[in-house]
């Protein structure tokens, strides 16, 4: 999440950690699976991949990814949360951060994958979104990966209406040197069909500096 007064912290008041963390924990007691999101990233990746979980929250799906072998950082701007997850995983670094201003917190690009996950984009601050991709896409890797999984409608989001469109969020993609790889209605890879109410995009960022993916 950023930093201004996004939509995140409009929801919570910037003190749901424990509270997600235990959503999260009755998930996972009940037999459900709470490690699509790693899953579907490890697949993507070769072995120890360098990744950055922008607004990583409590850190569940960083933490997995690292369980697999891979070199994780997270960022939020959500201290409620990321004290969960220094709690969790104390040896991994973790950032408190605006999403808009990663340039100001040192970090290399990169990256071989950027994940934002678990509608991190739609819970932006209104009008910092084409900021925070642009930002993403310059922490990657030359080649490297943007995924995003995001909720479209009122029915995937917790927002009584979708704040962009898709076809805006493509538009901020392209202007941030990002291509569409491809795109899907879930984490388990289930195929995008238009008005399914949730997408997961893998965009690829430029072969080189000034280039195109």
């Amino acid at each position: 999440m950023t930093g201004k007064r996004d939509r995140w912290a409009e929801l919570t008041g910037g003190r749901a950690g424990e509270q997600y963390a235990r959503r999260f924990a009755r998930l996972a007691e009940s037999g459900h699976d709470i490690h699509g999101e790693a899953a579907f990233c490890d697949a993507l990746l070769e072995p120890a991949a360098r990744v950055l979980d922008a607004g990583c929250g409590t850190g569940r799906v960083a933490i997995r990814l690292a369980e697999l072998g891979h070199r994780c950082t997270g960022v939020d701007v959500d201290s409620s949360m990321l004290a969960v997850a220094r709690r969790e995983a104390p040896a991994q670094e973790w950032l408190l951060g605006d999403l808009a201003r990663t340039d100001s917190l040192g970090l290399e690009p990169d990256f071989d994958l950027v994940l934002a996950a678990g509608n991190v984009i739609p819970l932006l601050a209104a009008g910092t979104e084409a900021d925070v991709i642009g930002q993403l896409s310059a922490l990657l890797r030359p080649g490297g990966l943007l995924v995003t999984g995001m909720g479209l409608d009122a029915a995937h989001l917790p927002l009584t209406e979708a704040p962009f469109g898709l076809a805006d969020f493509d538009e901020w993609c392209v202007r941030a040197g990002l291509a569409l790889r491809r795109r899907y209605a879930t984490w388990s890879g289930d195929p995008y069909v238009p008005g399914c109410g949730y997408a997961v995009s893998v965009h690829v960022g430029p072969a080189r500096e000034g280039g195109v993916a």
